[in-house]
């Protein structure tokens, strides 16, 4: 695992157009892989916000990896296309606090709700770099032998399924000690 991640190191830790939160010069980076419609998502997504107040020094990476049908790629390209409002952090927390199923009147009415411009937001959802991305994370997903969510990647482990906060800072501490290479 650990040469895979070394062999896709750019493309988990700096593609320009994965959106990111935290620390953007952060010394340690943590990916997330995630679907809007996994509960267990949303339960991983608090931890990871925990970690992200706790640690100054940690970048956030978000991977769209919507693997639960059409709503989930619908909410994916979405998020994506908020990105270009300058939304996408206030986006993705409503759509990962949002009880229920996140399908296209949902995903429309939260844009509207966190002040994203719905009808600009239908004409970036056209754009064919956001179905790019998606098509690049689920690549890299499949080059790492993800097939679920959430899963998370720290260093050079993957960490698949619900971690909690306690255990994802033992991760990137692990990963902070580590030489970069």
């Amino acid at each position: 695992m650990k040469s895979l991640i070394a062999a896709r190191r750019d493309a988990l830790f700096n593609d320009p157009a994965a959106p990111t939160a935290g620390n953007p010069e952060g010394d340690v980076a943590l990916v997330t892989f995630f679907d809007y419609n996994c509960p267990p998502c949303r339960e991983a997504a608090l931890n990871i916000e925990q970690a992200i107040k706790d640690d100054r020094s940690l970048k956030l990476v978000f991977k769209e990896f919507p693997i639960l049908g059409p709503t989930s790629k619908f909410a994916a390209v979405a998020a994506l296309a908020s990105h270009k409002q300058g939304k996408y952090e206030t986006f993705h927390r409503a759509l990962m606090g949002f009880h229920g199923l996140v399908n296209e009147r949902t995903t429309l009415t939260i844009a509207a709700q966190v002040g994203l411009d719905v009808e600009q937001l239908k004409r970036d959802m056209e754009d064919p770099a956001i179905a790019g991305a998606i098509a690049r994370n689920s690549a890299l997903a499949g080059d790492l032998h993800i097939t679920g969510t959430p899963a998370l990647v720290v260093g050079d482990e993957v960490m698949p399924g619900v971690v909690d906060v306690a255990k994802l800072q033992r991760a990137i501490a692990d990963a902070r000690s580590k030489p970069k290479g």
